[in-house]
């Protein structure tokens, strides 16, 4: 699964991560299982309201490694 967003269209961070899903945008969440609750909590509830997948198997810096960018990242979204 992971190898989608090295390949795929995709947003990192929380505040673009919660647009693409309110926009309809989001194929699936990839919220970091070492990030702070407070931050993805509320992305994952969103997630689930909206019936977007969510996969909380990876880390922090194997998700921002997949997004392609040089720090850890706790939210990637796969676009449509």
């Amino acid at each position: 699964m992971l190898k989608e967003l090295y390949s795929g269209k995709k947003v990192s961070g929380a505040k673009q991560s919660r647009r693409a899903v309110l926009e309809g945008l989001a194929r699936a969440v990839y919220l970091a299982r070492d990030a702070d609750p407070a931050l993805t909590g509320p992305l994952r509830a969103l997630c689930l309201e909206r019936n977007v997948p969510v996969m909380d198997q990876w880390g922090m810096r194997e998700l921002g490694q997949a997004a392609g960018i040089q720090v850890g990242a706790a939210v990637v979204t796969l676009l449509k």
